[in-house]
């Protein structure tokens, strides 16, 4: 069973490695949320949404540099959204050819109609009866008021409010589930895709250790692409290195190069292939350092730069906005021995400031004009359409993740 306060935990500790696993984590957990939360009879939409929302401000908080959290908490807010909309739209549509008695029993709490079922039910509900129906029909009844018909239809009235938040509910955690699904298969529906862009006999460029990159050069080499890759090491963490090895092992011929190294050998390349921390609203790209570099190699020598990543890194947001922490540094020690530089970064030196810095950031970013293609587990995107792709999974109103009320 998911626990809040461990996942922040984790959150803030970093020991979720990966956007992917990130992602699918806080899904699970939201979904859990969704499960346990008790419904009101009234403003039951709102108040979902607020225990969604007070719950994905701490995640958010716990970690404000993993984009992917606050992506899926606005997925979830937009899913409810949508499924509460969709109920009130097609409320009362539902249609049977069963007895009536179990018609009654499936309007209380049984399952919603195929979209099908419902728009042929709008549509006899919204044609004109016919002048012969009339006739054979009759005026209908007139039913005298009185107190015990007033406690029925207040009777129904709470039950159908309670079948109502069920099925709000449960559709709820199905549309979860599939965005759970969504981000389990996003791997193998993006390297479905390998094929369509990787030839034979060409040359590959990467930079950093992407798993999305890594599984996409698989399946190009999975049915029998004969290519070659270059890996720009990453440094300083040498992420590069690592992926080397494992193109190796897959039987891949791979050639490392150092990050300088690289405006001298993209004029060999037929494309860049890379991955993405996040893909911003503006079709911008928030990657390990290094990159916009890359970019600008491959843009100077017109080589394709194509990144790959999964529908949970489009974020709504700019790179520019106050709610995204665009990097963080990591520890000189990365960069330099302490122990060779100590008396460089005496603090008992000039007034107590370090005759030494150090910077050692995370991540680069990478402008729309600079990225020829996007490919998600939707198929292959321009820069240009980013921005209606993210508008189908995000609402305008949940962008900045505040609690309405306060507890």
């Amino acid at each position: 069973m998911p626990d809040v306060s461990d996942f922040i935990l984790k959150l803030q500790r970093r020991r979720i490695e990966g956007s992917h696993a990130t992602a699918r984590q806080t899904a699970e957990l939201l979904r859990f949320v969704v499960s346990q939360h008790r419904m009101p009879h009234t403003n039951q939409t709102a108040s979902l949404l607020e225990a969604v929302r007070a719950v994905g401000e701490q995640l958010i908080a716990a970690n404000p540099v993993e984009l992917a959290v606050g992506n899926i908490v606005r997925r979830v807010l937009h899913i409810i959204r949508e499924e509460d909309s969709s109920a009130v739209s097609f409320e009362g549509l539902q249609i049977s050819e069963k007895s009536d008695d179990e018609e009654d029993v499936e309007r209380k709490g049984g399952p919603l109609l195929s979209a099908a079922s419902v728009a042929a039910a709008s549509r006899s509900t919204l044609r004109p009866r016919s002048l012969q129906t009339l006739l054979e029909d009759g005026p209908a009844p007139i039913v005298p008021s009185n107190s015990s018909s007033n406690g029925d239809s207040e009777g129904r009235s709470k039950s159908d409010k309670s079948a109502r938040s069920k099925r709000l509910k449960h559709a709820v955690i199905e549309a979860i589930n599939l965005l759970i699904e969504e981000i389990n298969s996003c791997y193998d529906d993006i390297s479905e895709q390998a094929v369509e862009h990787i030839h034979h006999k060409q040359v590959i460029l990467t930079l950093g250790r992407s798993k999305t990159v890594k599984e996409f050069l698989y399946a190009a080499k999975q049915k029998n692409r004969s290519f070659r890759v270059f890996v720009a090491e990453g440094a300083p963490r040498y992420q590069g290195h690592v992926l080397a090895k494992e193109l190796i092992q897959k039987g891949l011929e791979t050639t490392v190069i150092t990050d300088s190294a690289i405006f001298a050998m993209i004029s060999r390349v037929n494309m860049v292939i890379v991955g993405a921390h996040a893909i911003m609203a503006n079709g911008g790209v928030i990657a390990p350092v290094g990159m916009n570099m890359l970019a600008l190699a491959a843009q100077r020598h017109a080589v394709p730069f194509v990144v790959v990543a999964g529908s949970h890194k489009l974020c709504p947001l700019y790179s520019h906005s106050p709610e995204v922490l665009l990097n963080e540094l990591k520890s000189p020690s990365d960069l330099i021995d302490f122990g060779e530089f100590s008396d460089c970064m005496d603090f008992g030196a000039r007034g107590g400031a370090p005759l030494m810095h150090v910077v050692n950031p995370t991540f680069d970013y990478v402008p729309p004009k600079l990225v020829s293609l996007f490919i998600t587990d939707t198929g292959g995107h321009n820069a240009s359409h980013m921005y209606k792709l993210i508008a189908d999974y995000y609402s305008a109103d949940d962008l900045v993740i505040k609690r309405t009320t306060t507890s």
